[in-house]
């Protein structure tokens, strides 16, 4: 290492970007190169699946920054270049060019791809997935114009914004779960048939507990969907929405402690000297949980980048952000922050069939999570609910004449 090594970021997502910004906010004034494995300048994903797939938005509207900004604040940003090698203990970086890079810092940003689904026919044209600005690309194209028959495969966060965009275009859609109801593993059963319910109001085949076999198709591209329970389901598009991995090759042949991610403490150091992980890819001990935390949502994206970068800074950094992400589909806006538990009693604020409620999730009389559907400017008594970490009467939870801000008080 010299004094002029770069800081070198991994990874053009929303965290990486962030990070980058925030190293010349607080105001590091040597080098910095941002490598993003895309062909393209840094964007935020939520809209790819949102405002972009339902043609509400344009292209440029999901950038971290403008062009521009990369150039003004003197970061070189290598789009289209993936790093393909690190050396740790030497404190370099490989790129796929064969050039190598020294750092003095490194911040790993390196996201998380869409799982594939290991079935017959799985590599048949129009078995789409979405992860990136190009699959948003061809599912935009796919969805226009509508007329067209949209199996989804999961009914995820991905699977089911997916599917409202699809019937915003005005296409048939059916979605095949093989859980018992949407979102069965993130909300259980009682929060998941609200899901349930909104996207059959809106004319989606629903089918739970259901069983993908196999992809079919003539001339290499996709016609049906077979199921444990169908022969053969009509499709001309196929999205799969099975859930995310985080990138860790990288990390993991360079040595790097990882399980579920690459392990930080929560300062969001990595095991090696000198080398930071944020976003996705971070499993970061969370003070709140006493644990390993793994969180793929935006926020975790945009707040975890900028720690990252002034933990790289040498600042006392510990990061111990309420988990927070949202959705929008039809008419539903949909906010949620903590980690609820499969065994949480889930206790509402309203009644969820009037389609405007907030829900808790509730361990031992503690909040551990909440959710508030189309109720707005709630999200700070919730999590202050939930780092409070002390018992809330049921009763006063329930009651929407009870302010949040006095039980979180």
């Amino acid at each position: 290492m010299t004094a002029q090594d770069p800081f070198v970021i991994v990874g053009g997502g929303l965290a990486g970007a962030k990070a980058a910004e925030t190293l010349r906010a607080e105001g590091f004034d040597g080098p910095v190169v941002l490598v993003a494995g895309e062909p393209e300048q840094p964007y935020e994903r939520p809209p790819l699946s949102k405002e972009y797939l339902l043609g509400k938005a344009d292209r440029e509207s999901p950038r971290v920054h403008p062009a521009e900004w990369y150039g003004e604040h003197d970061v070189d940003l290598r789009i289209g270049v993936r790093a393909t090698h690190l050396d740790t203990a030497g404190h370099r970086l490989t790129l796929e060019s064969g050039e190598e890079l020294p750092y003095a810092k490194l911040l790993l940003a390196t996201g998380s791809s869409a799982r594939r689904i290991p079935v017959p026919g799985a590599d048949l044209d129009g078995v789409r997935y979405l992860r990136t600005f190009a699959d948003s690309d061809r599912l935009l194209a796919d969805s226009s114009g509508g007329g067209k028959r949209v199996v989804i495969v999961g009914a995820g966060w991905i699977g089911l914004e997916v599917a409202a965009a699809a019937r915003h275009h005005g296409n048939e859609v059916t979605i095949v779960e093989p859980q018992p109801t949407p979102l069965y593993a993130v909300l259980g059963p009682d929060m998941g048939r609200v899901f349930a319910r909104v996207h059959r109001d809106q004319g989606v085949d629903l089918f739970t507990d259901t069983v993908v076999r196999e992809f079919r198709g003539t001339g290499g591209r996709v016609e049906a969907v077979a199921t444990d329970q169908h022969a053969g389901l009509a499709a001309d598009v196929v999205v799969v929405g099975v859930g995310a991995a985080p990138n860790v090759d990288l990390a993991a042949a360079a040595g790097l402690e990882g399980d579920n991610g690459i392990i930080t403490d929560d300062a969001l150091r990595a095991s090696a000297p000198d080398v930071f992980a944020c976003g996705d890819v971070a499993s970061s001990f969370h003070p709140l949980y006493g644990r390993q935390v793994r969180v793929e949502h935006w926020a975790n994206a945009l707040n975890g980048g900028p720690a990252a970068a002034r933990s790289m800074l040498g600042q006392q950094v510990s990061y111990d952000r309420v988990p927070y992400f949202y959705t929008d589909q039809y008419d539903l806006g949909m906010e949620y922050s903590g980690l609820g538990s499969p065994g949480d009693t889930v206790v509402t604020r309203g009644n969820p069939d009037d389609g405007a409620f907030i829900a808790f999730w509730l361990q031992d009389g503690r909040v551990t999570a909440g959710m508030n559907v189309n109720v707005w400017d709630v999200t700070d008594p919730i999590q202050q609910l939930i780092r409070a970490r002390r018992q809330v009467p049921v009763a006063a939870l329930t009651d929407a004449g009870t302010p949040l801000e006095r039980l979180a008080a």
